[in-house]
């Protein structure tokens, strides 16, 4: 398998399916195309058949097998390996964690935009205005009532690591970087996520990166 990703300083996308393909516990080969770089569209052509019409990120080629979409990814994986290694076995975890990751992947528009991903950076006193103000909290209500009730296992949203914190997990870094204030059992969630070996080796390759993209440099009012 051939995973292609974006950088991984600003690629939240990337990030959930690459923690997917880690999650998984399949080999794959991981190929690093930059992101608005001068390079970008020669390199989507150099991809060829493994690449979907729309140029996006991440695209995981498997044989015939061409799958864009991270959350795409996630499934088609859950499917090769079990579903059980994504997802909570628990009926009512299982429809919670289901509706969470479709509401992450659908929706929070405002959050994505106005607190765009950057991995190295810790910004402070950044003003947010209200609608992204609304989907932190939407977030948090979430984590909180996740955590509460099906979270006695450990200490991810559902207990073990799950496909629910693979696709919170770019918030995560959100919240850090821009300093987002968050209640104590957030806090604690967020450790558990960032400290995971799977992320801190996703960081340590972030801050490794040349790659710059100004627009994401100097955060904006969000």
């Amino acid at each position: 398998m051939k995973l292609i990703i974006g950088n991984k300083n600003y690629s939240s996308w990337s990030l959930r399916g690459w923690l997917a393909a880690r999650q998984s516990g399949l080999h794959f080969e991981e190929l690093t195309v930059p992101l608005y770089g001068e390079d970008w569209e020669a390199a989507k052509l150099q991809m060829g058949d493994i690449q979907p019409s729309s140029g996006k990120v991440p695209v995981l080629w498997d044989g015939d097998a061409v799958i864009w979409d991270s959350l795409a990814i996630l499934e088609y994986l859950a499917d090769k390996v079990g579903r059980d290694r994504f997802w909570p076995k628990d009926d009512a975890a299982r429809g919670m964690a289901r509706s969470m990751v479709a509401e992450m992947h659908s929706s929070y528009l405002p959050l994505r935009r106005g607190l765009p991903m950057n991995m190295r950076k810790r910004f402070e006193g950044v003003p947010v205005k209200d609608d992204v103000a609304a989907d932190i909290v939407r977030v948090l209500t979430l984590w909180a009532e996740a955590r509460a009730r099906f979270g006695q296992g450990g200490p991810f949203l559902f207990g073990t690591f799950s496909a629910a914190d693979i696709i919170y997990a770019p918030v995560v870094s959100r919240f850090l970087t821009y300093g987002v204030k968050v209640p104590g059992f957030a806090e604690a969630y967020m450790e558990a996520v960032w400290d995971h070996e799977w992320m801190q080796a996703w960081v340590k390759a972030a801050e490794d990166e040349e790659w710059v993209i100004e627009q994401w440099e100097h955060p904006q009012p969000a």
